[in-house]
């Protein structure tokens, strides 16, 4: 049996196969010296959560001839071309994709709504807070705020300027990220669609 412990969803799209799970990665170690038919799992959203990672999972498991045999999908396969399964697998696919984006969007309610109010309901804190030690609160952090602040009023100030201008623009007077990196207009754009959740700034 092969597992990649502790390895949310989310991340193991975004980092791909190779850095976090080990499991996987354990697994096709294993397969690359054994004959094995077919790997089975409870369902497809155990092995992959996004298209990308879904054709990377198939192109390494064709390269050992090995197939899936999913508990809950019966009638997959990786090699059937069988329009009516590939109906049924698609739509419980994008089923488990539907019910993970609910989950996270009421939670990312919960916690925002949360902090609003002073509180803490756990994950990641958000640029311009900070966890006051031994509580379950949230503070503001001074120096966090003013970026946040600073990011506002340069779109105010210059409604016209791309996301990259103004990531470019707070990277130049010193402002840096949750984590002390450059902004790059990922993060610009984040923290300009949560302009309610910094209302209390």
């Amino acid at each position: 049996m092969f597992k990649d412990e502790g390895i949310s969803g989310a991340k193991v799209d975004e980092e791909a196969l190779e850095v976090d799970r080990l499991g996987f990665q354990e697994m096709l170690e294993y397969l690359s010296h054994h004959e094995v038919d077919y790997v089975v799992t409870l369902n497809t959203s155990r092995l992959w959560r996004s298209d990308i990672v879904k054709v990377l999972v198939h192109r390494e498991l064709k390269r050992y001839g090995v197939d899936i045999r999913s508990i809950e999908q019966p009638q997959y396969s990786i090699y059937k071309k069988d329009p009516s399964d590939f109906l049924i697998n698609g739509l419980m696919e994008l089923l488990d994709q539907y019910q993970r984006l609910e989950i996270s969007l009421k939670l990312g309610r919960g916690r925002n709504k949360k902090a609003q109010q002073g509180g803490y309901a756990g994950g990641n804190v958000a640029l311009g807070y900070k966890v006051e030690k031994g509580k379950k609160s949230l503070v503001i952090d001074d120096r966090q705020e003013k970026t946040v602040k600073r990011v506002f009023d340069l779109k105010e100030q210059y409604p016209s300027w791309s996301l990259t201008q103004h990531a470019e623009q707070l990277n130049e007077e010193g402002h840096r990220t949750k984590h002390g990196k450059l902004f790059t207009k990922v993060q610009v754009k984040r923290i300009l669609d949560r302009k309610a959740f910094y209302s209390g700034l």
